[in-house]
This record gives structure tokens, C-alpha cells and sequence, in this order.
């Protein structure tokens, strides 16, 4: 049995070493600002290909998005925004000084 459940679990470990998985913060047009928002966008963009995780913000007014760069783009996750009549941007990360 703890053989089966070790094969397994090396099975699962070497699958997912081999995806490409990335994560995206976005912000929305028109912001995101209540429940409903938050709904609506987790409802709808977990359908997208390649999404794996949706994680929303309601105080940042961002959405973060973990999906398989092997499947789907920041470009492709913004287009299932535009079907839900939402404009995404990409947030980028503050330079750092060095």
C-alpha cells in the first residue's frame, strides 16, 4: 500500500515538474469593487484554458491567476476578460534597487 501511495505521489511530483505554471496579477476596467464583481470574474475566467487558481482581492481591486504556460497567455486570460465586458491589464512588479 505505501508503495502504491509513493509511485503515485512520484507520478503526480514528475507531471507537475513538467508544466510550465506561471501567475499573472491583474487589475480590471471597471474595478473590480464588490462581491458580485468578484463572483462574476472567478465564475467566468476559471473556464479559461489553462487557468489553474483564481485569487481575488477586493482591497487591491486585483485579480491573481495561476495558469499553465504551456495552455494558455496573459494575452489569451485578458481576452476571457473581454468576454465578461471587463478590460484587464497586467500589474508589474516595482523595479528593485540593487
Amino acid at each position: 500500500m505505501r508503495t502504491k501511495v509513493l509511485l503515485m505521489a512520484l507520478a503526480v511530483a514528475a507531471t507537475c515538474a513538467a508544466k510550465d505554471i506561471k501567475t499573472v496579477v491583474l487589475t480590471t476596467i471597471p474595478e473590480m469593487h464588490c462581491t458580485g464583481c468578484e463572483q462574476k470574474i472567478k465564475s467566468n475566467i476559471r473556464f479559461e484554458k489553462g487557468v489553474k487558481d483564481i485569487r481575488t482581492n477586493l482591497e487591491d481591486k486585483t485579480v491573481t491567476i495561476v495558469y499553465d504556460a504551456d495552455k494558455t497567455s496573459v494575452a489569451d486570460i485578458v481576452k476571457g476578460f473581454k468576454k465578461i465586458n471587463y478590460v484587464a491589464s497586467e500589474v508589474k512588479p516595482a523595479p528593485t534597487k540593487k
